[in-house]
């Protein structure tokens, strides 16, 4: 049984009884990706929830999101008035970047998402959130995967450093297991960049989210510069709007900062 140190945030949080639907889940078997990929028959309900949400987020994070974010958005060219195939999401990284997506169900245990990323295969989910759950929905579903993530895979600075994550992260025992998650918290899901036009987005749940899309560039956040030490010992709170926020001033610095970390912990 993991000790308390050794549990993800996720996990916690599903000990608490908080939300069933964030217990990680661990593959049996091999799951479909690229051309394999299925497109499921969505009802019409969902269907309308992602043009609610395809259009609210992109029409809020022009002069937020980082530009980087912005063009890889205009590659993915995820239609407006339909869920977009999985498929079709996972041709435009393999041609950009040489990625490719894999359909999960849910959750995933933490070894086999970062198996995926380390042989440069986004998993994502292809199910979408309750209407309710507009604004903020504790689980994966692929509005964020897709929306919030493959925008930033089309870079390849930003490709190449999301597949050592996963690389790096096969090799993490022990506390470094714990560490890595929080960089990638701090990072991947709720980075910010200094850009000539100031402070911009290029973390996946803050650009997914529309209430932290714009809750992040609020003088309620506060910003620190970019320490992976730092980062690593952070803890935070998935619950909760984020009050804590760490902003890089390229990324180059990311990547060369993760590798620098990595091999500190003899990782890399």
């Amino acid at each position: 049984m993991n000790s308390n140190d050794d549990l993800s945030a996720y996990e916690k949080a599903a000990a608490t009884g908080k939300d069933p639907r964030i217990v990680p889940i661990s593959l049996d078997g091999p799951v479909p990706e690229a051309d394999a990929i299925p497109y499921p028959d969505y009802p019409e309900e969902d269907q309308e929830t992602w043009r609610l949400l395809y259009r609210r987020q992109r029409d809020l994070l022009p002069g937020r999101a980082c530009a980087e974010y912005l063009e890889g958005l205009r590659m993915m060219k995820f239609p407006e008035d339909r869920i977009p195939a999985l498929k079709d999401a996972g041709r435009v990284l393999a041609r950009t970047t040489g990625w490719q997506i894999a359909r999960i169900p849910g959750l995933l245990h933490e070894k086999d998402f970062f198996a995926f990323l380390a042989r440069r295969v986004f998993p994502s989910t292809d199910y979408i959130r309750p209407r309710h759950e507009l604004n903020y929905t504790p689980a994966p579903d692929m509005f964020h995967d897709l929306f919030g993530h493959t925008p930033m895979i089309t870079l390849p600075a930003f490709a190449d450093f999301y597949q050592r994550i996963g690389q790096v992260a096969l090799r993490a025992e022990g506390k470094n297991r714990r560490r890595l998650e929080r960089f990638y918290w701090f990072t991947v899901e709720f980075g910010l960049i200094h850009t000539p036009a100031g402070l911009r987005i290029y973390g996946n749940g803050i650009l997914s989210s529309f209430t932290e899309a714009q809750h992040s560039l609020t003088d309620a956040v506060e910003v620190r510069s970019f320490d992976p030490i730092e980062m690593t010992e952070q803890d935070y709170d998935v619950w909760h709007l984020q009050p804590l926020l760490y902003a890089i001033d390229s990324f180059e610095q990311l990547s060369a900062g993760f590798d620098a970390w990595a091999r500190s912990e003899r990782l890399l």
